[in-house]
């Protein structure tokens, strides 16, 4: 054979085997990513709307704390009737990908936003991630049914779902993508899955923010330190503490989950039960800061000085908030866990209030979702390059400190054993 034959052989192959296939995937996953993406952040949208509206209701008319226990009622009651086939949440979104059964319902996404926005109404503490993810994770599994995916294509639908809810609600497109690679399976990420990802998390925010113009916290280190040999000793005890604390945040939230579970059989009164708790914990305390997402309190941390032991009455009402029954996401308490523990940690460890502020709001997310690689991505993405050295060393100590049991049950760690057994056995984590 001439070489121009061989050339053009090659040629051919390259366009037909390599070429047209790479492109054709490019193309499907970008209008998956577009339409999915759009979809998801315009749900973002919504719920954020709502959210702020509810929070502003609530902290303009307190007396409506007193009605905690029976919007409870409520929301058991719906996941009761009306939910049992979703009431997993984010574990299901997990266990689906682990072991594909049968499409996500698409009602989990309504669902959801109603008894998030009626936990933050009535005065529960809880957060916003939780619903982003099942919404997107919805509303994308829905396209496996409509397209007829195979079961791959099934898997990157929903991190696609994943990495447009994460990314909108929170305006961190990079973390976003990075947490839906990284989350589904602790220590392995789906490279497959990359492409789709990073565009769904554009895509879904910005239509969040830059379609339907709905605005997220700004956070600010105004100053970071040469980064050298003492302050990284310093960086050390703080990762660890975080790490502790993402720990104890976890195991409080599984504590008061299983509580409830044996105590309480029938579901709908256990949030009753958990909403009388918080409701007269806030009239006694006197003060709303330690429910709802407690954003004002975020922000404070990065410059004031702050009660020390104002990470543990988050912890408390958070885990019992979410271990009750009440809907809603943990990403935000995390945040106002880990911000409040570095602005105590900084009456004794010598580094810039906002830099440990910043570095624990990341980092004890980080721990309690065995996410170093996402969270160190938004602590970027959130306070500036400057701080990336100090928030992923933080990051990674979180991680390791906090131990493999974080806040998803069903989150499985990356053995190839492990999903082997899964797909031989046919059985759900929660099985195991």
């Amino acid at each position: 054979m001439s070489n121009r034959n061989r050339n053009l052989l090659l040629f051919n192959k390259f366009i037909f085997k390599e070429l047209i296939p790479n492109v054709a995937y490019a193309a499907k996953w970008l209008v998956l990513a577009l339409i999915i993406g759009s979809l998801v952040g315009s749900a973002s949208a919504l719920f954020l709307t709502s959210l702020y509206w509810v929070t502003q209701y609530r902290e303009s008319n307190l007396w409506i704390i007193l009605f905690l226990p029976i919007g409870g009622f409520f929301i058991g009651w719906i996941y009761h009737r009306f939910g049992t086939s979703v009431v997993k949440g984010n574990n299901q979104l997990l266990e689906e990908f682990y072991n594909p059964l049968k499409i996500i319902p698409l009602k989990m996404a309504p669902l959801v936003l109603l008894g998030t926005l009626l936990t933050h109404l009535f005065g529960g503490s809880a957060g916003r991630e939780g619903t982003a993810i099942q919404m997107g994770g919805a509303i994308s599994d829905q396209f496996t049914k409509w397209f007829n995916l195979k079961t791959d294509d099934r898997k990157m639908v929903i991190t696609v779902g994943v990495a447009a809810g994460f990314a909108s609600v929170f305006g961190t497109p990079l973390a976003g993508a990075v947490f839906a690679l990284e989350w589904l399976i602790i220590g392995r990420l789906r490279y497959e899955s990359i492409l789709p990802a990073f565009l769904a998390a554009i895509i879904a925010n910005y239509a969040c923010e830059g379609v339907w113009l709905v605005h997220h916290t700004e956070y600010l280190i105004p100053t970071v330190p040469v980064f050298d040999l003492i302050n990284v000793f310093w960086v050390i005890p703080a990762g660890i503490c975080f790490g502790l604390a993402a720990r104890l945040f976890s195991k409080s939230t599984h504590f008061w989950s299983n509580y409830f579970s044996k105590k309480i059989k029938y579901p709908p009164f256990r949030p009753v039960v958990g909403g009388v708790i918080i409701a007269a914990s806030v009239f006694i305390i006197g003060d709303t800061k330690y429910i709802g997402l407690g954003i004002p309190t975020i922000v404070d941390s990065f410059s004031q000085d702050l009660p020390w032991y104002d990470f543990l009455v988050k912890i408390a009402k958070t885990s019992l908030t979410l271990g009750s029954g009440f809907k809603g996401g943990e990403v935000t308490p995390l945040f106002y866990t880990g911000a409040t523990l570095g602005n105590a940690l900084s009456a004794i460890i010598p580094l810039p209030v906002a830099l440990l502020a910043g570095m624990g709001f990341v980092s004890v997310f980080s721990g309690a979702t065995n996410t170093p690689l996402a969270c160190t991505l938004m602590g970027i993405e959130l306070f500036g390059a400057e701080s990336g050295v100090y928030i992923g060393l933080a990051c990674v100590l979180a991680y390791l400190f906090s131990g493999h049991s974080g806040i998803y049950n069903s989150q499985l760690i990356g053995s190839p054993k492990n999903q082997q057994f899964l797909r031989r056995k046919g059985k759900r984590i929660g099985e195991l």
